[in-house]
């Protein structure tokens, strides 16, 4: 009965996707839904960039090993990731009217940059797929007792097939019907376990103090990596086109500041029912912790709840894995046919091509990150990496390119490739002191000396000229 309602679930998924489909008829409909999204629709599909295997899957097992102190990167890092983007991003890119983010970095630095900025969006967007199947493989294999490989190329299968046809509508559309059954999952599952345990009280009193422990000790190694942690994808993701994709798909400047904020509350708010629901299990079951604590939530649904409880746990499982796997594909696919492949023909690509072009590139991306997610299975870390990607290489051009008016192509440039490569030499040298965060202020600097001494090599260029 289970296997059937998930069977059922996913044919209506794809079905979803065939209706939206019947909206694309623009490269515009297909990547942005037409500019036309409501706030309801527009925070909900933000809610959703992220509520996925790393929220109720990787953050839950991080927590009972390491408490709210090894998950500030997510939740709290992706709430703060939102709430940052409609503070000061979102109504600035708007009015920019955009594509892609990739478009941005032309608008602003030209189209060299363009370029370059866009090679480093894409690629990162492979791991968080990964990611993304390798959650589904797990709750597949929990169900069906399929192998994982199998369970992650039906995923991939299904992932691809809605997003390949409805695009960005299909997104929204099953985003607002998914968020609704994550919430009434999640909430349904956390009642009935709390119930099991004797109430609230029973459950936070096992707890260890030191497991609850949110801030950093006074030492400045522990305050280095606590904001290390905040900012891989409090910052890292605010340079990503998934997150500029769904906001930008709002209906105006106000709708996208406004589903930014209500995103961030929900998202955080809803995020703690996982590493509740996991201190239940830890209480009530915990000889379902021995071994991998990632599959510790689908086992103890399966042997220890009814099949109501179960089918409203997986389908809301299901729900938030699948939104934020669609639009992780669709948003690499959009970068290399807007800003890629479409200045290779000098602009003679038609609309309709580019859409071609853009379903091509989701066929692309869903198999190399099928591949990936076969190879390696910690959807934490898979996450992890892939933001910490943009945020040392993208972050400080964005944020300098929007608020900083000497900032210029060159310093842009510069600051992509010292970001990167330092990321590279701290993470080899083994630094201990949050190698990422210390890669962005590396980023930062070369782009403002880069920005400076170029203008300056300008000046005397042309004086003595």
């Amino acid at each position: 009965m289970l296997l059937a309602a998930i069977i059922v679930y996913l044919l209506l998924t794809v079905f979803v996707g065939y209706l939206a489909s019947r909206r694309v008829h623009t490269s515009s409909d297909f990547l942005l839904a037409g500019r036309s999204l409501p706030v309801m629709l527009s925070s909900t599909a933000l809610f959703a960039t992220w509520f996925g295997s790393e929220t109720v899957f990787g953050a839950s097992s991080e927590f009972l090993s390491g408490g709210l102190f090894a998950v500030i990167e997510d939740p709290f890092g992706a709430s703060l990731c939102i709430l940052l983007f409609g503070l000061f991003f979102a109504r600035k890119l708007y009015n920019m009217n955009l594509l892609t983010l990739g478009d941005f970095f032309k608008a602003r630095f030209g189209r060299r940059t363009e370029l370059v900025a866009s090679i480093f969006l894409a690629p990162p967007y492979v791991g968080y797929i990964a990611a993304q199947l390798v959650a589904m493989g797990i709750i597949l294999n929990s169900v069906t007792g399929m192998e994982l490989w199998q369970g992650v190329s039906v995923s991939a299968l299904v992932v691809t097939i809605y997003t390949y046809i409805g695009g960005m509508w299909a997104i929204t559309i099953t985003d607002f019907v998914q968020t609704v059954i994550i919430i009434v999952g999640l909430a349904v599952l956390a009642v009935v376990l709390t119930m099991k345990a004797g109430g609230v009280d029973t459950v936070l009193n096992q707890v260890p103090p030191e497991r609850l422990k949110f801030l950093p000790d006074g030492n400045a190694r522990d305050v280095v990596a606590w904001l290390g942690a905040w900012s891989v994808l409090g910052l890292g993701s605010i340079p990503s086109q998934d997150v500029f994709q769904r906001s930008m798909s709002s209906a105006s400047a106000n709708v996208a500041v406004r589903s930014c904020y209500i995103a961030a509350a929900l998202y955080l708010t809803v995020a703690m029912l996982p590493l509740y629901i996991a201190l239940c299990g830890q209480y009530l079951f915990p000889e379902l912790l021995q071994g991998d604590t990632q599959q510790a939530l689908p086992t103890m649904v399966l042997q220890h709840t009814a099949l109501p409880i179960q089918i409203l746990f997986f389908g809301s499982l299901l729900s938030a894995i699948m939104s934020t796997t669609s639009s992780a594909i669709l948003a690499p696919a959009s970068i290399c046919s807007e800003n890629i492949l479409k200045p290779l023909f000098n602009k003679q690509l038609s609309d309709r091509s580019l859409l071609l072009a853009t379903r091509v590139f989701i066929l692309i991306f869903a198999a190399i990150a099928t591949v990936m997610a076969m190879l390696r299975s910690n959807i934490y870390e898979l996450v992890g990496e892939s933001s910490i990607f943009s945020l040392v290489s993208l972050f400080a051009p964005l944020a300098f390119g929007l608020y900083w008016k000497k900032a210029n192509a060159e310093g842009a440039l510069l600051s992509m490739v010292a970001g990167t490569v330092s990321w590279f030499i701290f993470e080899a040298l083994e630094v201990s002191w949050s190698p990422h965060l210390l890669s962005v202020f590396v980023s930062m600097g070369t782009l403002v000396v880069g920005s400076l001494l170029s203008e300056k090599l300008k000046v005397k260029w042309q004086k003595s000229n």
